[in-house]
């Protein structure tokens, strides 16, 4: 495979009638074949290009993972064109930013909820807009015009642009990784060689797929003839569908093990099997830091939950644990073809077929990432004497006390968040004396045990009770005293609210925007470090 604007037609000529996509309809499951898979991603890329798309031309994509999603992103790239993707959560500011640093020439929408927030007026290369809901993107495709797709195709260079994913945004303005064919048959080689994801697997999906990694998912199963089933569209469905679809593997972010792990305390080990439909070989956690203690609890369920270490600007690609070489506690080893190196001031240095072209028009910012062939990850490491790789945490998130102490905060915050009680942790104290922490509750663990006690179920009065403080002062004490002294909380706040990605404190994936956090609770964040003989 040359390009993987070639994979949803090689893969429909290898594995005909089984089935390529699940989907929910009307209460059942229906499914596409590879087959029709690969038809309809022709006749979509022949409207596309028959609508004016040339090759090159960006085209956006503003919608929730869904099969259609995949079918009008797989036809985008097809035609020549470069994908665009851009979360359904995004507002309206960050989808004018994306629109307009690309320069899209079509919007593909969802519906209108999310046409609205494409702002056409101050978009002066944006020439068209779709709506899925309306039968638009239905209506685009083409029964003729295949000489002109083949020839396209053909002519598109392993090097090309296919895909510009566009980063959450943590510390500033979305950045656009620039994301080669050449990246995405890397990573379909990689999945082969390791193997994840493999032929008759049956993959759940509920990760945005404005995400690297739910991309490098579904490319993933498209190679390897695995099944790949959508979730609803319902959050709080997730876990019912997993009974459902049964899946042998799934990708997912920390916080949906975080959420099973809490709830299933107590619980003998096949319950945790059987939340995940009791047919999982393996799951793997991304995306975000996950606890070892989580880690721990479903490995000895029976339930093997993997982590991995990559970014966007590696297609979603970098170490690896696998179920033959594994070491809880760490991200894993390099994938193969993958260079691991650690740098004089600890930060990680990938490099690889699969590291990203450079920042959408930003040369400057390309420059300060990719130097002499290695990607610059911002991400502190070290690696042991087997080459197994541990995260410490963040360059640009190292907290250097005002006594000189520097401190990753990201193993304080994981270890609060195996609380059952505590739904976020932000943990803070650079150029100040001590770490502080900003605690949000669990609504779906502290109300019911609050009802139980005759107490107020109101988060905000709970956030305050005595009681309620008490309790964390037990969770704060049990984890201070993994830690030395000069790592300790010394004082922590319970916020009113949790956080969450309506606020701009959290990210489509649910990591934490540390900034944002702070500016919002300055107040609280600088009351921590008045006098007071308290804790909070």
């Amino acid at each position: 495979m040359r390009t993987i604007a070639e994979l949803p037609f090689t893969a429909a000529d290898a594995y005909g009638d089984r089935p390529a996509h699940r989907a929910k309809r009307g209460g059942g499951w229906v499914d596409m074949s590879f087959k029709e898979l690969g038809d309809t991603v022709r006749a979509l890329a022949r409207g596309l290009i028959g609508a004016g798309i040339a090759p090159g031309d960006r085209v956006a994509l503003l919608a929730e993972t869904t099969p259609e999603w995949t079918q009008a992103g797989l036809a985008v790239v097809a035609a020549g064109a470069i994908l665009v993707p851009i979360y359904p959560s995004s507002s309206v500011e960050e989808c004018r930013w994306i629109l307009g640093d690309s320069g899209a020439r079509m919007a593909i929408c969802a519906d209108p909820a999310q046409l609205a927030k494409v702002e056409r007026d101050l978009l002066p290369d944006l020439a068209s807009t779709v709506v899925m809901s309306e039968g638009e993107l239905a209506a685009l495709a083409a029964d003729e015009g295949d000489a002109e797709l083949d020839r396209r195709l053909a002519a598109i260079e392993p090097d090309d642009p296919s895909i510009i994913i566009y980063t959450s945004g943590t510390t500033g303005p979305p950045k656009g990784c620039v994301l080669t064919q050449r990246n995405w048959v890397a990573l379909c080689t990689i999945n082969e060689q390791l193997p994840y994801i493999v032929a008759g697997d049956v993959v759940y999906l509920f990760l945005p797929l404005a995400h690297v990694f739910a991309q490098i998912t579904q490319f993933a199963c498209l190679h390897a003839g695995a099944t790949l089933a959508y979730f609803g569209g319902d959050p709080r469905a997730i876990v019912p569908e997993l009974a459902e679809v049964r899946p042998t593997f799934l990708p997912s972010v920390p916080r949906i093990f975080e959420k099973v792990y809490t709830a299933l305390q107590g619980a003998p080990p096949a319950a945790a099997r059987a939340v995940f439909g009791g047919r999982l070989r393996m799951a793997l956690s991304g995306a975000a830091p996950i606890a070892l203690g989580v880690l721990e609890f479903f490995a000895a369920a029976g339930v093997p939950v993997l982590e991995g270490y990559a970014m966007t600007e590696s297609t979603g690609v970098g170490t690896v644990n696998t179920l033959a070489d594994h070491r809880l506690g760490s991200v894993g080893l390099a994938a193969p073809g993958t260079g691991i190196t650690i740098a004089e001031d600890g930060e990680v240095l990938m490099s690889g077929p699969h590291i990203f072209a450079g920042y959408w028009r930003n040369p400057e910012a390309t420059a300060a990432t990719l130097v002499d062939g290695w990607l610059h990850t911002g991400d502190l490491g070290v690696l042991d004497d087997d080459g197994y790789l541990t995260i410490t945490g963040r360059k640009k998130d190292i907290i250097i006390t005002s006594g000189g102490k520097n401190i990753a905060p990201a193993n304080l915050e994981n270890d609060l968040r195996q609380s059952r009680w505590i739904s976020y942790a932000v943990v803070y104290g650079d150029r100040r004396p001590y770490p502080i922490a900003l605690l949000t509750l669990d609504p779906e663990e502290i109300v019911p045990w609050a009802a139980a006690r005759g107490l107020p179920t109101d988060l905000a009065v709970l956030a305050g009770h005595p009681e309620v403080r008490a309790l964390l002062d037990g969770v704060v004490d049990e984890v201070n005293a993994r830690y030395a002294r000069v790592m300790q909380i010394k004082r922590f706040a319970v916020l009113d609210r949790d956080l969450s990605q309506d606020t701009g404190e959290l990210t489509p994936t649910l990591k934490v925007k540390r900034a944002v956090v702070q500016a919002r609770h300055t107040t609280t964040i600088d009351a921590l470090y008045g006098e007071s003989d308290g804790r909070g």
